[in-house]
């Protein structure tokens, strides 16, 4: 559980950082995602839930 915490607080930092650092960029992401099939975007969440596992596994193996 703890380990779950810290992932999440690691993800504010990230974003916060990315939010104080370059506010109008996540705003342009958001509007070309927008633009981007649901099939498209599911295909790339699952891919990135795949390797963000693959790296879990590999670390903590």
């Amino acid at each position: 559980m703890t380990d779950l915490l810290t992932a999440l607080a690691l993800v504010l930092v990230i974003e916060g950082l990315m939010l104080a650092l370059a506010p109008n960029v996540p705003q342009r992401v958001l509007l070309l995602l927008a633009q981007v099939p649901h099939s498209v975007l599911r295909t790339g969440g699952l891919a990135a839930m795949a390797l963000g596992t693959f790296f879990v596994w590999l670390l903590r193996g």
